[in-house]
């Protein structure tokens, strides 16, 4: 079959997908332009696209040999699920093989804003650093600190366990509560919303984006926070309200933000990158080669079960199959 690949992937990747079928791919690592992907998808049975690929209603009309549609990405927010169900095409993502490598980038944005790591660096290349003194570039302990979680799936669990080796106090807030032996065994408590923005010195964000959590964070939330609290936000940019949290960043309403989603990805909100207590990724959370390497072997996993006529594992809409 015929099978459009939007983006540059690892070579073990691509020559999985060419054992069984024939690929055209974009191989760039810049996003596909709109009328390229509307271009090249129109004769294709499979469809491997990036996070960044808008895959609605105008791509799925374009497309009527589409028999799969792999996602390279847990989140699944560019792709109309419930169009393409209507059509009878299975929708797949990359659950769990990101997990590890975007908590741990969530640390690494919770350690460079409570130390001041970026702006320390950038100090001392500016040669800012000419003697020692007790209170020369002072930050915060992480330690014994309290974490709040919005969101326990995967990756918010996994936060929580690397928040147990820095003796915190972590909260969680998620749609579901967990059982009680869950929650002793991660070393959490539940709160609710408010009283998790209240009590937090960091507030780390692990929600999906929907209609729900669209604007989750924004003005009353960021007031709600201690004065003396952090932001961090690796799931998705809407989830905050960017132009809120600039506000409240440059009134000193919470200490700092470490973001390596955006709201109107790539870009930013303007004055955004003028201020010094934030510190900006650009949205590297899996950005490991180890999983990225998982991440395109699974998409292709899924896209090729999907092209057997087979459920893929990872199928988002299994309906399809009923």
């Amino acid at each position: 079959m015929k099978v459009l690949v939007t983006g540059r992937l690892p070579e073990a990747v691509m020559a999985a997908i060419k054992e069984e079928h024939h690929v055209v791919a974009h191989g760039e690592d810049r996003p596909i332009k709109r009328q390229r992907l509307l271009d090249l998808v129109g004769d294709k049975e499979g469809l491997l696209c990036m996070i960044t690929d808008r895959i609605d209603g105008e791509v799925l009309d374009g497309a009527p040999n589409l028999k799969m549609i792999a996602n390279l990405a847990v989140g699944y927010d560019n792709i109309d699920v419930a169009d393409a169900t209507v059509r009878g095409i299975p929708v797949s993502n990359t659950p769990g093989v990101l997990t590890d490598a975007t908590a741990d980038i969530t640390f690494a944005l919770i350690l460079a804003m409570a130390r001041r790591v970026v702006e320390g660096d950038r100090r001392t290349r500016a040669g800012e650093f000419r003697f020692w003194a007790p209170l020369h570039f002072l930050g915060r302990e992480v330690s014994g600190k309290t974490l709040g979680i919005i969101g326990l799936g995967r990756i918010g669990r996994a936060v929580a366990r690397r928040a147990k080796g820095f003796d915190m106090q972590i909260l969680y807030h998620s749609r579901k509560r967990l059982e009680a032996f869950e929650e002793n065994e991660l070393g959490v408590s539940y709160a609710d919303f408010n009283g998790l923005l209240e009590q937090s010195d960091f507030v780390s964000l692990h929600v999906p984006l929907t209609d729900g959590t669209h604007h989750l964070i924004g003005l009353r939330e960021l007031k709600t926070m201690k004065p003396s609290a952090y932001l961090i936000n690796t799931s998705r940019g809407p989830v905050v309200d960017e132009e809120a949290l600039l506000e409240v960043l440059r009134e000193g309403g919470i200490e700092g933000a470490g973001l390596d989603v955006y709201e109107n990805e790539p870009a930013l909100t303007p004055g955004l990158t003028e201020l010094k207590n934030v510190v900006l990724l650009p949205h590297v959370g899996s950005g490991t080669i180890e999983t990225r390497t998982k991440m395109g072997l699974k998409a292709a996993e899924n896209l090729l079960a999907g092209l057997r006529g087979k459920r893929p594992p990872d199928c988002l809409n299994p309906e399809v199959f009923s």
